[in-house]
């Protein structure tokens, strides 16, 4: 993706990597496992992978590393996610353009509408965590292919 990049784009590639994890991320991943909102998952992911940032996929594609998903759950508690109050989820990420990737306790991955997560409208995109990665995998292919990434 990043060879045909500057050629295309007129400006050299970003940072595109998706990041191992390392001791921290691992420290991070077992203090979000203690957490009750958080989605098993989502900590399985957390013990392999430390992030996702692929500045160049569209407006951005961002993945944040555990210990960013647990301090901002710290400091901000979890987003309220349906008009009852009773569904609540974590921020795991971003699309670079304002919207947010929220993990509800089912598992299920939500893209906000609008950048604002004070009652928030929320699509959901993805079943599951690993429905979601095949879908920023599908993103990513198709950008590589043809410069689209389609609706992250």
């Amino acid at each position: 993706m990043t060879a045909e990049f500057e050629r295309r784009h007129g400006f050299p590639p970003g940072t595109n990597q998706v990041r191992s994890a390392g001791h921290d991320d691992h420290a991070a991943a077992r203090a979000l496992a203690q957490v009750s909102l958080v989605p098993a998952d989502l900590v399985t992911f957390y013990e392999s992978i430390g992030d996702i940032t692929w500045e160049d996929i569209g407006n951005g594609c961002f993945i944040d590393q555990a210990s960013d998903v647990l301090l901002r759950l710290q400091e901000y508690g979890t987003v309220d996610m349906g008009a009852n109050q009773r569904a609540h989820g974590l921020v795991i990420g971003s699309n670079g353009g304002g919207l947010s990737y929220i993990a509800g306790l089912g598992g299920a991955v939500y893209r906000t509408r609008t950048a604002s997560l004070d009652d928030p409208e929320l699509d959901r995109v993805a079943d599951d965590l690993r429905r979601f990665l095949e879908l920023l995998e599908r993103s990513l292919t198709r950008f590589a292919a043809d410069g689209e990434p389609g609706y992250l």
